[in-house]
């Protein structure tokens, strides 16, 4: 039985790890063969790479880039198109996040925070969308929930992902009608690498305030990417919540 995916190519940005790496080994599992982007998860990238091609031969290709250079983004897409022959979906997954509380904010941290969360979900769009075009493909931007809940002493990581969530409804209207271009806005799915959340009484009021009393897995993001390219052809310029019912609670 063909796997759902089987003949279309996507390219994912930070794939390396965490919730990217989760959704490169699921659309992989669906049949997808993958342009895997990192930026400096050089180590962690390779382990995929060989983990997926283990699978499926000549399945996954490797690029490293830093999204915040706009001729990058093009390159992506002309690497995958050269090295696949075509692109079905863009998975606009990479991104920092850190806190910019008023009063520290820095333009070295709103030109970072703003160039991974906005500006290249935008320039690679632009560049992937005659590609996309041709096959009737897909985007799918990882969002965040606080895209529309604020929070607190992350004013400028707020600010991008709400343009991130304006920006997924527009293109969808000018991609359209060849191109579908949805988000996913988690919630609480791995506490950050950073030491911000390592307070366990912290931790625990954001699970309490979830309709479902805990955090979420990368598969749950996973799935949904999956769903939002593989079995909803009628659904566009949309952003669903997966974040075990915390954005109702909040």
């Amino acid at each position: 039985m063909a796997l759902p995916l089987q003949g279309k190519v996507i390219l994912v940005t930070g794939g390396a790890k965490r919730v990217g790496a989760a959704i490169c080994r699921r659309l992989h599992a669906a049949g997808a063969d993958l342009m895997v982007h990192y930026r400096s998860s050089a180590a962690e990238a390779r382990a995929l790479e060989a983990e997926l091609i283990a699978q499926r031969p000549d399945s996954v290709a490797l690029a490293q880039g830093d999204l915040l250079k706009v001729p990058v983004l093009s390159g992506l897409v002309k690497d995958t198109v050269k090295g696949f022959g075509r692109l079905d979906a863009l998975v606009n997954n990479a991104s920092s996040f850190y806190p910019t509380a008023v009063g520290e904010i820095t333009e070295k941290a709103w030109d970072d925070l703003m160039g991974t969360n906005l500006k290249a979900p935008l320039f690679l769009a632009q560049a992937a969308a005659r590609e996309l075009r041709k096959t009737h493909g897909c985007i799918v931007n990882i969002v965040d929930i606080h895209a529309e809940v604020p929070m607190k002493n992350y004013l400028v990581y707020n600010a991008a992902k709400g343009g991130l969530l304006a920006l997924t409804r527009s293109l969808a209207r000018e991609l359209g009608p060849e191109v579908r271009v949805n988000g996913i806005a988690p919630g609480t799915i791995l506490w950050p690498e950073n030491d911000t959340w390592q307070d366990e009484v912290a931790r625990q009021r954001i699970i309490n305030q979830t309709a479902l009393k805990r955090i979420g897995e990368p598969d749950d993001i996973a799935m949904a990417v999956e769903f939002l390219i593989a079995a909803a052809p009628y659904v566009t310029g949309q952003v669903i919540a997966v974040d075990g019912g915390r954005s109702v609670n909040l």
